[in-house]
């Protein structure tokens, strides 16, 4: 097993999803034309709010699996893979918590706006 990170792939996967997370690039879905002609509909804000999630999810139990392959002494797992999946983690669960403010912050804002 390969034990090296890319670091070029690991930038460039992060530029995708900054890319992405700025607007600048639409998932292949909304942009795709169905059999019948029309364009695909429209995806709803409680699932890109769900897989948001579950992808905060993924990342945390990944690395979870990880450190405790690490820890259990699992020749193919070096602390490199630990701490890259660790940070993975943990940056996207910081950006879900940022998003969750952004959300809190405008409900109150409208909340409070008079009639």
């Amino acid at each position: 097993m390969n034990n090296t990170i890319d670091a070029q792939a690991v930038l460039a996967q992060m530029r995708a999803l900054t890319a992405q997370a700025r607007g600048l690039e639409m998932p292949r879905a909304a942009n795709a034309i169905n059999p019948a002609g029309g364009a695909t509909p429209a995806v709803s804000f409680g699932d890109v709010m769900k897989n948001a999630l579950d992808f905060v999810n993924d990342n945390q139990v990944k690395a979870a699996a990880l450190s405790d392959k690490f820890e259990r002494g699992d020749k193919g797992v070096d602390v490199a893979q630990v701490m890259v999946a660790i940070q993975k983690a943990n940056l996207s669960f910081q950006a879900a918590t940022q998003v969750r403010n952004k959300l809190v912050s405008a409900y109150q804002d409208i909340m409070n706006m008079p009639l």
